[in-house]
Protein backbone atom coordinates (compact mmCIF):
# COMPACT_ATOMS: atom_id res chain seq x y z
CA UNK A 1 0.00 0.00 0.00
CA UNK A 2 2.92 2.53 1.09
CA UNK A 3 4.96 2.11 -2.27
CA UNK A 4 2.15 1.92 -4.37
CA UNK A 5 0.79 4.99 -6.84
CA UNK A 6 -2.03 6.82 -5.33
CA UNK A 7 -4.20 5.01 -8.20
CA UNK A 8 -2.93 1.64 -7.87
CA UNK A 9 -3.56 0.33 -4.29
CA UNK A 10 -5.88 -2.12 -5.40
CA UNK A 11 -3.61 -3.70 -7.54
CA UNK A 12 -1.03 -4.01 -5.16
CA UNK A 13 -3.55 -5.75 -2.49
CA UNK A 14 -4.47 -8.00 -5.63
CA UNK A 15 -0.94 -9.17 -6.31
CA UNK A 16 -0.31 -9.15 -2.52
CA UNK A 17 -3.40 -12.02 -2.13
CA UNK A 18 -2.44 -13.94 -5.52
CA UNK A 19 1.25 -14.48 -3.55
CA UNK A 20 -0.33 -16.57 -1.37
CA UNK A 21 -1.46 -13.81 1.89
CA UNK A 22 -4.85 -13.92 3.70
CA UNK A 23 -5.91 -10.28 5.19
CA UNK A 24 -6.42 -10.98 9.38
CA UNK A 25 -8.11 -8.71 11.34
CA UNK A 26 -4.81 -7.91 12.86
CA UNK A 27 -2.72 -6.37 9.63
CA UNK A 28 -6.04 -5.02 8.53
CA UNK A 29 -6.39 -3.09 11.42
CA UNK A 30 -2.62 -2.57 11.69
CA UNK A 31 -2.17 -1.61 7.81
CA UNK A 32 -5.41 1.17 8.55
CA UNK A 33 -3.91 2.31 11.74
CA UNK A 34 -0.60 3.48 9.40
CA UNK A 35 -2.59 4.81 7.00
CA UNK A 36 -4.50 6.97 8.75
CA UNK A 37 -1.72 8.44 10.99
CA UNK A 38 -0.08 9.48 8.36
CA UNK A 39 -3.01 10.95 6.52
CA UNK A 40 -2.89 8.56 3.98
CA UNK A 41 -6.52 9.01 3.55
CA UNK A 42 -7.10 8.12 0.14
CA UNK A 43 -5.35 4.96 0.07
CA UNK A 44 -7.30 3.97 3.76
CA UNK A 45 -10.48 4.52 1.51
CA UNK A 46 -9.31 1.86 -1.12
CA UNK A 47 -8.30 -0.19 1.48
CA UNK A 48 -11.73 -0.30 3.22
CA UNK A 49 -13.08 -0.56 -0.23
CA UNK A 50 -10.71 -3.58 -1.72
CA UNK A 51 -11.67 -5.52 1.70
CA UNK A 52 -15.36 -4.78 1.34
CA UNK A 53 -14.99 -6.71 -1.42
CA UNK A 54 -13.37 -9.83 -0.22
CA UNK A 55 -15.60 -12.73 0.34
CA UNK A 56 -13.81 -13.83 3.45
CA UNK A 57 -13.97 -10.48 5.39
CA UNK A 58 -17.08 -9.40 7.20
CA UNK A 59 -17.48 -6.05 7.43
CA UNK A 60 -18.99 -5.01 10.81
CA UNK A 61 -20.65 -1.63 12.34
CA UNK A 62 -17.18 0.11 12.79
CA UNK A 63 -15.99 -0.65 9.28
CA UNK A 64 -18.80 1.21 7.45
CA UNK A 65 -17.84 4.06 10.28
CA UNK A 66 -14.70 4.33 9.07
CA UNK A 67 -15.68 4.19 5.49
CA UNK A 68 -18.07 7.68 6.31
CA UNK A 69 -15.32 9.15 8.22
CA UNK A 70 -12.50 8.19 5.06
CA UNK A 71 -15.27 9.63 2.71
CA UNK A 72 -15.60 12.48 4.16
CA UNK A 73 -12.24 13.57 4.72
CA UNK A 74 -11.34 12.63 0.63
CA UNK A 75 -14.55 12.97 -1.51
CA UNK A 76 -16.50 15.39 0.80
CA UNK A 77 -19.44 15.43 3.23
CA UNK A 78 -22.37 15.10 0.90
CA UNK A 79 -20.48 11.96 -0.31
CA UNK A 80 -20.43 10.58 2.87
CA UNK A 81 -23.94 11.14 4.03
CA UNK A 82 -24.80 9.38 0.70
CA UNK A 83 -23.14 6.73 1.21
CA UNK A 84 -24.97 6.18 4.58
CA UNK A 85 -28.02 5.06 2.47
CA UNK A 86 -26.20 2.32 0.88
CA UNK A 87 -25.10 0.67 4.22
CA UNK A 88 -27.38 -2.11 5.36
CA UNK A 89 -29.78 -1.27 8.16
CA UNK A 90 -28.94 -3.40 10.24
CA UNK A 91 -25.26 -1.63 10.47
CA UNK A 92 -27.05 2.06 10.15
CA UNK A 93 -26.28 2.16 14.00
CA UNK A 94 -25.13 5.35 16.13
CA UNK A 95 -21.61 4.77 15.17
CA UNK A 96 -22.38 6.02 11.72
CA UNK A 97 -23.93 8.93 12.41
CA UNK A 98 -22.03 10.13 14.81
CA UNK A 99 -18.86 9.51 12.73
CA UNK A 100 -20.63 11.52 10.33
CA UNK A 101 -21.77 14.55 13.33
CA UNK A 102 -17.93 14.56 14.24
CA UNK A 103 -17.12 15.06 10.63
CA UNK A 104 -19.32 18.33 10.19
CA UNK A 105 -18.32 19.91 13.84
CA UNK A 106 -14.65 19.63 12.56
CA UNK A 107 -15.77 21.63 9.52
CA UNK A 108 -17.60 23.82 11.45
CA UNK A 109 -20.81 23.58 9.78
CA UNK A 110 -23.66 24.35 12.73
CA UNK A 111 -26.42 23.74 10.67
CA UNK A 112 -25.51 20.42 9.34
CA UNK A 113 -23.96 19.03 12.73
CA UNK A 114 -27.71 19.96 14.62
CA UNK A 115 -29.22 18.24 12.04
CA UNK A 116 -27.20 14.95 12.32
CA UNK A 117 -27.92 15.29 15.92
CA UNK A 118 -31.54 15.89 16.12
CA UNK A 119 -31.62 12.82 13.15
CA UNK A 120 -30.37 10.79 15.50
CA UNK A 121 -32.62 11.20 18.15
CA UNK A 122 -35.79 10.95 15.72
CA UNK A 123 -34.01 7.57 14.89
CA UNK A 124 -34.51 6.82 18.46
CA UNK A 125 -30.96 5.84 18.31
CA UNK A 126 -28.71 6.39 21.69
CA UNK A 127 -27.77 9.86 22.46
CA UNK A 128 -24.01 8.87 23.86
CA UNK A 129 -21.31 11.35 25.60
CA UNK A 130 -19.75 11.44 22.38
CA UNK A 131 -22.08 13.07 20.34
CA UNK A 132 -23.00 15.44 23.02
CA UNK A 133 -19.09 16.27 23.40
CA UNK A 134 -19.57 16.83 19.79
CA UNK A 135 -22.47 19.08 20.21
CA UNK A 136 -20.06 21.27 23.51
CA UNK A 137 -16.97 20.96 21.16
CA UNK A 138 -18.95 23.08 18.57
CA UNK A 139 -20.85 25.48 20.79
CA UNK A 140 -17.50 26.33 21.74
CA UNK A 141 -16.30 27.62 19.05
CA UNK A 142 -19.72 28.97 17.84
CA UNK A 143 -22.17 30.23 20.89
CA UNK A 144 -21.02 29.22 24.00
CA UNK A 145 -24.42 30.41 25.05
CA UNK A 146 -25.61 26.88 23.60
CA UNK A 147 -23.36 24.61 25.86
CA UNK A 148 -25.82 24.77 29.12
CA UNK A 149 -29.00 23.20 26.54
CA UNK A 150 -26.34 20.66 25.66
CA UNK A 151 -25.43 20.13 29.49
CA UNK A 152 -29.52 19.91 30.20
CA UNK A 153 -30.11 17.31 27.73
CA UNK A 154 -27.40 15.82 29.15
CA UNK A 155 -28.71 15.43 32.45
CA UNK A 156 -32.38 15.39 31.13
CA UNK A 157 -31.33 11.80 29.67
CA UNK A 158 -28.88 10.61 32.60
CA UNK A 159 -26.08 11.08 30.10
CA UNK A 160 -22.72 10.82 32.47
CA UNK A 161 -19.88 13.26 31.09
CA UNK A 162 -16.94 11.62 30.57
CA UNK A 163 -13.14 13.72 31.18
CA UNK A 164 -13.18 14.91 27.57
CA UNK A 165 -16.40 16.42 28.34
CA UNK A 166 -14.86 18.47 31.31
CA UNK A 167 -11.91 19.50 29.64
CA UNK A 168 -13.83 20.88 27.11
CA UNK A 169 -15.79 23.07 29.72
CA UNK A 170 -12.79 23.95 31.81
CA UNK A 171 -10.78 25.18 28.54
CA UNK A 172 -14.25 27.15 27.64
CA UNK A 173 -14.10 28.93 31.25
CA UNK A 174 -10.67 29.89 30.92
CA UNK A 175 -11.05 31.17 27.54
CA UNK A 176 -13.27 33.43 29.36
CA UNK A 177 -10.64 34.26 32.09
CA UNK A 178 -13.57 32.81 34.43
CA UNK A 179 -10.58 31.27 36.94
CA UNK A 180 -13.33 30.86 39.53
CA UNK A 181 -15.97 28.85 36.92
CA UNK A 182 -12.81 27.02 36.06
CA UNK A 183 -12.52 25.84 39.39
CA UNK A 184 -15.84 25.20 40.14
CA UNK A 185 -16.09 22.87 37.08
CA UNK A 186 -12.78 20.77 38.86
CA UNK A 187 -14.18 20.59 41.69
CA UNK A 188 -18.06 19.13 40.74
CA UNK A 189 -15.38 16.50 38.32
CA UNK A 190 -13.84 14.91 41.29
CA UNK A 191 -17.16 14.83 43.27
CA UNK A 192 -18.08 12.59 40.48
CA UNK A 193 -14.91 10.59 40.49
CA UNK A 194 -13.48 11.30 38.03
CA UNK A 195 -9.44 12.70 38.54
CA UNK A 196 -7.73 14.99 35.98
CA UNK A 197 -5.18 13.50 33.57
CA UNK A 198 -2.09 15.48 32.15
CA UNK A 199 -4.51 17.32 29.32
CA UNK A 200 -6.71 18.47 31.67
CA UNK A 201 -3.72 19.99 33.71
CA UNK A 202 -1.96 21.40 31.12
CA UNK A 203 -5.07 23.24 30.15
CA UNK A 204 -5.63 24.81 33.30
CA UNK A 205 -2.10 25.27 33.93
CA UNK A 206 -2.25 27.28 30.70
CA UNK A 207 -5.30 29.42 31.72
CA UNK A 208 -3.81 30.31 35.12
CA UNK A 209 -0.79 31.56 33.03
CA UNK A 210 -3.20 33.86 30.44
CA UNK A 211 -5.10 34.85 33.81
CA UNK A 212 -1.88 36.15 35.60
CA UNK A 213 -1.85 33.61 38.41
CA UNK A 214 1.44 32.20 37.99
CA UNK A 215 2.00 30.56 41.51
CA UNK A 216 -1.37 28.68 41.00
CA UNK A 217 0.01 27.48 37.67
CA UNK A 218 3.64 26.53 39.41
CA UNK A 219 1.82 24.12 41.88
CA UNK A 220 -0.66 22.63 39.27
CA UNK A 221 2.98 21.45 36.98
CA UNK A 222 4.44 20.25 39.98
CA UNK A 223 1.48 17.71 40.21
CA UNK A 224 1.99 17.22 36.84
CA UNK A 225 5.78 16.57 37.33
CA UNK A 226 5.19 14.36 40.29
CA UNK A 227 7.72 13.33 42.98
CA UNK A 228 10.15 12.34 40.48
CA UNK A 229 9.71 13.32 36.92
CA UNK A 230 12.66 11.73 35.83
CA UNK A 231 11.26 8.44 36.41
CA UNK A 232 7.67 10.13 35.35
CA UNK A 233 9.60 10.91 32.02
CA UNK A 234 6.49 11.07 30.01
CA UNK A 235 5.20 13.92 31.10
CA UNK A 236 7.72 15.78 29.91
CA UNK A 237 6.86 16.49 26.83
CA UNK A 238 3.51 18.33 28.19
CA UNK A 239 5.16 20.41 30.68
CA UNK A 240 8.08 21.80 28.31
CA UNK A 241 5.60 24.04 26.44
CA UNK A 242 3.76 25.07 29.73
CA UNK A 243 7.00 26.46 31.41
CA UNK A 244 8.07 28.29 28.07
CA UNK A 245 4.38 30.55 28.33
CA UNK A 246 5.76 31.08 31.89
CA UNK A 247 9.43 32.29 30.57
CA UNK A 248 11.05 29.96 33.09
CA UNK A 249 14.03 28.90 30.96
CA UNK A 250 16.01 27.30 34.10
CA UNK A 251 12.58 25.08 33.84
CA UNK A 252 12.44 24.05 30.18
CA UNK A 253 16.38 23.33 30.65
CA UNK A 254 15.95 21.35 33.92
CA UNK A 255 13.65 19.42 31.85
CA UNK A 256 15.05 19.10 28.54
CA UNK A 257 18.46 17.32 30.19
CA UNK A 258 16.83 14.55 31.17
CA UNK A 259 15.77 13.71 27.93
CA UNK A 260 18.65 15.01 26.29
CA UNK A 261 21.02 11.59 26.01
CA UNK A 262 18.89 9.49 24.11
CA UNK A 263 15.91 12.02 23.36
CA UNK A 264 12.36 10.65 22.16
CA UNK A 265 11.35 12.43 18.99
CA UNK A 266 8.09 13.98 20.56
CA UNK A 267 10.61 15.53 23.47
CA UNK A 268 12.71 17.03 20.28
CA UNK A 269 10.03 18.61 18.72
CA UNK A 270 8.72 20.31 21.92
CA UNK A 271 11.75 21.25 23.04
CA UNK A 272 12.27 22.83 19.96
CA UNK A 273 9.13 24.61 20.37
CA UNK A 274 9.84 25.35 23.87
CA UNK A 275 13.41 27.12 23.29
CA UNK A 276 11.76 29.24 20.48
CA UNK A 277 8.99 30.78 22.60
CA UNK A 278 12.06 31.73 25.03
CA UNK A 279 13.73 33.36 22.00
CA UNK A 280 17.11 30.94 22.89
CA UNK A 281 17.10 29.87 19.11
CA UNK A 282 20.29 28.89 19.13
CA UNK A 283 19.55 26.05 21.81
CA UNK A 284 16.50 25.50 19.64
CA UNK A 285 18.75 24.72 16.58
CA UNK A 286 20.79 22.79 18.65
CA UNK A 287 17.92 20.27 19.26
CA UNK A 288 16.99 20.15 15.77
CA UNK A 289 20.65 19.36 14.43
CA UNK A 290 20.79 16.54 17.38
CA UNK A 291 17.56 15.26 16.30
CA UNK A 292 18.40 15.66 12.53
CA UNK A 293 21.48 13.62 13.20
CA UNK A 294 19.23 10.79 14.93
CA UNK A 295 16.83 10.39 12.46
CA UNK A 296 17.85 10.71 8.82
CA UNK A 297 14.06 10.31 8.15
CA UNK A 298 12.05 12.83 9.56
CA UNK A 299 8.93 14.33 7.79
CA UNK A 300 8.14 17.78 6.92
CA UNK A 301 6.15 17.94 10.17
CA UNK A 302 9.37 18.03 12.56
CA UNK A 303 10.92 20.68 9.76
CA UNK A 304 8.19 22.52 10.21
CA UNK A 305 8.11 22.84 14.39
CA UNK A 306 11.69 24.82 13.36
CA UNK A 307 10.21 27.01 10.98
CA UNK A 308 7.84 28.46 13.59
CA UNK A 309 10.59 29.59 15.78
CA UNK A 310 11.89 31.08 13.33
CA UNK A 311 8.85 33.01 12.16
CA UNK A 312 7.87 33.18 16.10
CA UNK A 313 11.64 35.36 16.25
CA UNK A 314 11.11 37.22 13.26
CA UNK A 315 14.26 35.30 11.34
CA UNK A 316 13.00 35.77 7.52
CA UNK A 317 16.23 34.87 5.91
CA UNK A 318 16.93 31.47 7.97
CA UNK A 319 13.29 30.18 7.38
CA UNK A 320 13.44 30.79 3.61
CA UNK A 321 16.80 28.71 3.69
CA UNK A 322 15.08 26.00 5.58
CA UNK A 323 12.09 25.55 3.29
CA UNK A 324 14.83 25.34 0.53
CA UNK A 325 16.39 22.61 2.49
CA UNK A 326 12.75 21.13 2.78
CA UNK A 327 12.30 21.47 -0.60
CA UNK A 328 15.61 20.05 -1.82
CA UNK A 329 14.78 16.90 0.59
CA UNK A 330 11.10 16.23 -1.80
CA UNK A 331 8.93 16.83 1.10
CA UNK A 332 5.31 17.08 0.29
CA UNK A 333 4.24 20.74 2.12
CA UNK A 334 1.36 20.66 3.73
CA UNK A 335 -1.44 22.83 6.03
CA UNK A 336 1.24 22.84 8.68
CA UNK A 337 3.91 23.93 6.70
CA UNK A 338 1.63 26.68 5.39
CA UNK A 339 0.65 27.84 8.46
CA UNK A 340 4.26 28.25 9.47
CA UNK A 341 5.16 30.34 6.54
CA UNK A 342 2.39 32.47 6.62
CA UNK A 343 3.11 33.36 10.43
CA UNK A 344 7.13 33.26 9.04
CA UNK A 345 5.81 36.34 6.26
CA UNK A 346 3.36 38.14 8.89
CA UNK A 347 5.91 38.25 11.64
CA UNK A 348 8.28 40.04 8.98
CA UNK A 349 5.62 42.81 8.04
CA UNK A 350 5.34 41.02 5.01
CA UNK A 351 1.47 40.53 4.34
CA UNK A 352 1.00 40.09 0.90
CA UNK A 353 3.64 37.95 0.36
CA UNK A 354 1.87 35.38 3.62
CA UNK A 355 -1.47 36.00 1.44
CA UNK A 356 0.24 34.83 -2.02
CA UNK A 357 1.92 31.93 -0.58
CA UNK A 358 -1.29 30.55 0.88
CA UNK A 359 -3.33 31.15 -2.18
CA UNK A 360 -0.02 29.38 -4.57
CA UNK A 361 -0.23 26.36 -2.07
CA UNK A 362 -4.39 26.19 -1.90
CA UNK A 363 -3.56 26.21 -6.17
CA UNK A 364 -0.75 23.79 -6.39
CA UNK A 365 -0.76 21.59 -3.33
CA UNK A 366 -3.60 18.33 -2.15
CA UNK A 367 -5.37 19.50 1.05
CA UNK A 368 -6.87 23.07 2.35
CA UNK A 369 -5.35 25.40 4.63
CA UNK A 370 -5.94 25.93 8.07
CA UNK A 371 -8.57 28.05 9.61
CA UNK A 372 -5.62 29.34 12.11
CA UNK A 373 -3.17 30.44 8.82
CA UNK A 374 -6.39 32.59 6.76
CA UNK A 375 -7.44 33.65 10.40
CA UNK A 376 -3.64 35.46 10.77
CA UNK A 377 -3.81 37.26 7.31
CA UNK A 378 -7.55 38.42 7.95
CA UNK A 379 -6.28 39.70 11.45
CA UNK A 380 -3.60 41.43 9.53
CA UNK A 381 -5.88 43.13 7.15
CA UNK A 382 -7.93 43.99 10.22
CA UNK A 383 -5.28 45.84 11.49
CA UNK A 384 -4.50 47.91 8.40
CA UNK A 385 -8.63 48.17 7.60
CA UNK A 386 -7.82 46.78 4.35
CA UNK A 387 -11.52 45.73 3.50
CA UNK A 388 -10.83 44.82 0.08
CA UNK A 389 -8.68 42.22 1.21
CA UNK A 390 -9.84 41.01 4.13
CA UNK A 391 -13.20 40.24 2.39
CA UNK A 392 -11.35 38.27 -0.45
CA UNK A 393 -9.89 36.06 2.85
CA UNK A 394 -13.34 35.89 4.49
CA UNK A 395 -14.69 34.54 1.08
CA UNK A 396 -12.00 31.92 0.38
CA UNK A 397 -12.40 31.11 3.57
CA UNK A 398 -15.82 29.97 3.13
CA UNK A 399 -14.82 28.45 0.04
CA UNK A 400 -12.86 25.97 1.58
CA UNK A 401 -15.82 25.36 4.50
CA UNK A 402 -14.95 27.38 7.33
CA UNK A 403 -18.39 29.41 7.81
CA UNK A 404 -19.91 30.38 11.16
CA UNK A 405 -17.29 31.12 13.19
CA UNK A 406 -17.63 34.14 15.33
CA UNK A 407 -13.95 34.86 15.60
CA UNK A 408 -14.19 35.40 11.45
CA UNK A 409 -16.66 37.84 11.55
CA UNK A 410 -15.03 39.45 14.65
CA UNK A 411 -12.19 40.25 12.45
CA UNK A 412 -14.15 41.24 9.07
CA UNK A 413 -15.97 43.64 11.33
CA UNK A 414 -12.60 45.15 13.11
CA UNK A 415 -11.11 45.60 9.36
CA UNK A 416 -14.27 48.31 8.60
CA UNK A 417 -14.05 49.94 12.08
CA UNK A 418 -10.33 50.45 11.42
CA UNK A 419 -11.28 51.78 7.90
CA UNK A 420 -14.04 53.76 9.53
CA UNK A 421 -16.16 53.14 7.31
CA UNK A 422 -19.82 51.55 7.29
CA UNK A 423 -20.38 47.46 6.71
CA UNK A 424 -23.75 47.71 5.28
CA UNK A 425 -25.94 44.58 5.49
CA UNK A 426 -23.78 43.12 8.51
CA UNK A 427 -26.18 42.44 10.35
CA UNK A 428 -27.91 39.97 7.78
CA UNK A 429 -24.63 38.18 6.77
CA UNK A 430 -24.63 37.31 10.73
CA UNK A 431 -27.92 36.21 11.05
CA UNK A 432 -27.47 34.19 7.37
CA UNK A 433 -24.89 32.16 9.38
CA UNK A 434 -26.96 31.68 12.33
CA UNK A 435 -24.23 34.19 14.01
CA UNK A 436 -25.52 35.49 17.13
CA UNK A 437 -23.67 38.84 18.38
CA UNK A 438 -21.98 39.10 21.43
CA UNK A 439 -21.11 42.06 23.59
CA UNK A 440 -18.57 42.86 22.09
CA UNK A 441 -19.39 41.98 18.07
CA UNK A 442 -22.55 44.44 18.95
CA UNK A 443 -20.11 46.98 20.18
CA UNK A 444 -18.44 46.39 16.71
CA UNK A 445 -21.37 47.03 14.72
CA UNK A 446 -22.47 50.17 16.93
CA UNK A 447 -19.25 51.86 15.48
CA UNK A 448 -19.74 51.43 12.02
CA UNK A 449 -22.96 51.95 12.78
CA UNK A 450 -21.93 55.29 13.34
CA UNK A 451 -19.83 56.24 10.15
CA UNK A 452 -23.10 55.84 8.39
CA UNK A 453 -23.62 59.53 6.46
CA UNK A 454 -26.96 61.28 6.96
CA UNK A 455 -28.42 63.97 4.62
CA UNK A 456 -27.07 66.45 6.73
CA UNK A 457 -23.30 65.52 7.09
CA UNK A 458 -23.82 64.86 3.11
CA UNK A 459 -24.81 68.53 2.62
CA UNK A 460 -21.91 69.94 5.04
CA UNK A 461 -19.20 67.63 3.17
Amino acid sequence: MMNSSSNSAKQALDKWVEEGNEPSKFEISGAMFELRRRRMFGKALQLSEWLEGQEKVEFAERDYSSRVDLIAKTRGLQKAESYIEKIPEPFRGEVIYRTLLANYVQQTNTKKAEQIFNKIKDLKLPITTFSCNQLLLLYKRTDKRKIADVLLLMEKENIKPSLFTYRLLIDTKGQSNDISGMEQILETMKTEGLEPDVKLLTILAKHYIFGGVNEKAKTVLKQIEGENVTENRRVVSSLLPVYALLGSVDDVTRLWEICETDPRLYECATAIEAFGRLKKVEKAESVFNKMSQKWNDLSAKYYTVMLKVYAYNKMLTKGKDLVKVMGEKGFRIGPLTWDALVKLYIESGEIEKADSVLKKAKEKMQGKPMFASYMMILEEYAKRGDVHNAEKIFYRMREDGYVSRFRQYSALLQTYVNAKVPAYGFRERLKADNVFPSKSLVGQLAQVDAFKKTAVSDLLD
